[in-house]
């Protein structure tokens, strides 16, 4: 399995995935083990489509299980008391006015494994997140996106 880098957490979203592990490693696998029993309980393995599924859906459980502890041995809790407050950086929360709309819209800027765009927490990888790091407050920038280029203006960080 390929190691990346660090990924930055914040502590509220570490305790989440933690306890999705602990989920998935007591009570799904648990479950997993009652269905395939279940299934195994229909008789001939060799004819048992409900088996295959068991086993095909537990195969996917471990993966998700596997994928979920090698994320957090690389995390890194990270705590915006300890970021500066200079400019926008991972954990600003970024007030723009969108120039051709004039809306205006907050985002929390978030590592991309806390990103949520219903929640309006954009990854400091995404094309609005990169171009929004190290700026401030009256800085206006330009976005590329599938659509075309975006045009906002900072009105406010914190």
């Amino acid at each position: 399995m390929e190691s990346k880098g660090t990924v930055y957490l914040t502590r509220e979203r570490m305790l989440e995935l933690e306890q999705d592990l602990h989920q998935m490693k007591s009570k799904g696998r648990s479950e997993m083990a009652e269905k395939i029993a279940e299934a195994r309980a229909h008789g001939d393995l060799s004819e048992n489509a409900e088996y295959d599924a068991a086993k095909e859906e537990q195969g996917h459980l471990e993966l998700r299980i596997s994928k979920l502890e090698e994320l957090l041995t690389r995390a890194r809790i990270i705590d915006k008391s300890d970021l500066p407050t200079d400019a926008i950086y991972i954990l600003s929360d970024v007030t723009l006015e969108d120039l051709k709309t004039g809306t205006t819209v907050t985002y929390k800027l978030v590592s991309p494994e806390e990103a949520d765009f219903e929640k309006n927490k954009i990854a400091v990888t995404s094309p609005l997140g990169k171009a929004l790091m190290k700026k401030k407050t009256g800085d206006v920038i330009n976005v590329k996106v599938p659509a075309g280029t975006l045009e906002f203006k900072i009105l406010d960080v914190a």
